[in-house]
């Protein structure tokens, strides 16, 4: 059998053997290495699998020759292709990245556990994206989230030990509640295949049961999501985990538990039931629409930068949520579309915002006068991070905003189109602080700044370039939100 064949397999495995292999050779550069060209694997076995769904509409993967639904399979769609693409690519490029920044906010001896933590982080988060099996989205889910309750400890003070506490708590609520409806979900159909179950669930979809499991499913997501006002663990988080963990985190993690909502919701209840039978629809979007509002104006009063960009993200989970409520065609594309621009656009703010910690050792605004000045080339690919944020055409977040915007006013929703245009303009404004501390504040003189390394600087213009590519080519990122949807909710294209 060709190895392209084991791909599906191949994507999980490699990551989890690099992080023993991080531990054993024990040296920062060597796991920095492993690491990366375990991510380049995986980013170059997305697209290689991307060539193979050309010809079919799903790929499955029996484990142990046992077929499904009595073994456990890896299935991998378009909605799953789209997610891999986001995490071997952000995980790529972060850790191309990662190599200077993680010598200065992490202690040497301590590097090759960072790097192991790292490849279980991006282990999981791909099992949870290419498993076909209820039960194993769980376990995926935990194997990423210890190893990321001790990258975001690893921060430079003590306030990331609390931060880490913080989410593990919330972490461990919302897995619970994951397990809890899966497990009234076993009960009630026998299989945990997802596919099976899909099958399964309509005879019982009227019982007390499936209705708890939807409730426990849908909150526990709803946590690892940071969906409003489930959100109190990310702002900590984000602000207090080093460098290469915001970014990573911010253009990975909340993306896959919003991928496995929309999993649940639209492959496995059906978009019929959970946003039709079921008044979900209506809650995810004033939940959706709140969240949005209360992010961005939150994020405008913030003076450490990764605050603000946290609180942003808030408002974009919020946006996602908002498309999902919709339960249109056009709606849930805005929101896969937003899956894959935003994974874009945060992840070029928080390597902007590494390389202004590793030049500066600060990133709050009133310590950081002028420092446009002092790092141009950084502070260039923040604005354009920061352009897209609020959604200016030619890039990713206008293509994002102009769907999402246009699906509303479909359904003849403009009150909540108008919200968006407004946070679209809070948004400009804090982003345009950063911009004014930067560009119209003098550099103080005794301000001492170091020079950012190239291969700092190369891994954040990768993604500052992505977004203004895929604001005028979105041949890709239309393309398979589009065949998604026509496979998740079977619209004809």
């Amino acid at each position: 059998m060709e190895l392209s064949a084991h791909l599906p397999a191949l994507i999980v495995i490699i990551p989890l053997l690099a992080a023993p292999l991080c531990v054993l050779f024990d040296h920062p550069r060597a796991a920095w290495f492993i690491s990366l060209l375990s991510a380049m694997f995986c980013f170059f076995a997305a697209i290689g699998m991307m060539q193979m769904l050309l010809n079919v509409d799903a790929l499955s993967y029996p484990m142990g020759g046992w077929l499904a639904p009595l073994g456990i399979e890896l299935r991998i769609d378009t909605l799953g292709l789209l997610l891999l693409l986001i995490l071997s690519a952000s995980a790529s490029v972060i850790l191309f990245f990662a190599l200077h920044s993680v010598e200065h906010e992490i202690d040497r001896r301590q590097q090759p556990m960072f790097y192991a933590a790292l490849m279980l982080v991006l282990a999981g988060l791909i099992g949870i994206t290419v498993t076909g099996d209820a039960f194993n989205i769980f376990v995926f889910l935990e194997i990423s989230s210890l190893a990321t309750y001790a990258l975001i400890s690893m921060g430079r003070d003590r306030r990331a030990l609390n931060a880490s506490f913080q989410y593990l708590i919330m972490g461990t609520i919302g897995a619970t509640f994951i397990l809890i409806g899966i497990g009234f979900m076993y009960v009630m159909t026998g299989t945990l295949n997802i596919q099976d179950l899909a099958q399964r669930l309509p005879e019982v979809s009227d019982t007390k049961a499936i209705k708890a499991a939807f409730a426990f499913v849908t909150v526990g997501l709803g946590l690892k999501a940071a969906m409003f006002p489930l959100h109190w663990w990310l702002p900590n988080a984000y602000a207090h985990s080093p460098s290469v963990v915001s970014a990573f985190l911010a253009a990975t993690a909340t993306k896959v538990a919003v991928y496995v909502l929309i999993r649940f919701l639209l492959s496995l209840y059906g978009v019929q039931y959970s946003l039709g039978a079921l008044p979900f629809d209506k809650l995810l979007m004033f939940l959706g629409a709140v969240g949005v509002l209360a992010g961005s104006l939150v994020a405008v009063f913030q003076n450490n930068i990764k605050r603000i960009l946290a609180y942003s993200s808030i408002a974009q989970i919020g946006y996602i949520l908002l498309a999902i409520g919709l339960a249109s065609q056009p709606g849930i594309t805005a929101a896969l579309l937003h899956l894959f621009n935003h994974a874009l656009i945060k992840g070029t703010l928080f390597l902007a915002l590494g390389a202004v910690s590793f030049s500066m050792a600060s990133v709050r605004l009133t310590e950081l006068s002028g420092f446009g000045k002092a790092m141009p080339l950084t502070m260039a690919a923040f604005v354009i991070g920061g352009l897209s944020l609020i959604g200016v055409p030619g890039t990713t977040g206008f293509i994002s905003k102009w769907y999402l915007v246009t699906a509303l006013l479909e359904a003849s929703l403009w009150p909540l189109a108008l919200l968006v245009l407004a946070a679209s303009v809070l948004a400009l404004v804090y982003i345009g602080r950063v911009i004014e501390v930067a560009y119209y504040r003098p550099l103080a003189p005794e301000r001492q700044h170091k020079q950012v390394p190239l291969t700092m600087h190369a891994g954040l213009w990768v993604l500052a370039l992505s977004n203004l590519y895929f604001g005028f080519n979105t041949e890709l990122s239309v393309g398979l939100s589009s065949l998604a949807v026509n496979q998740l909710i079977g619209f004809a294209p």
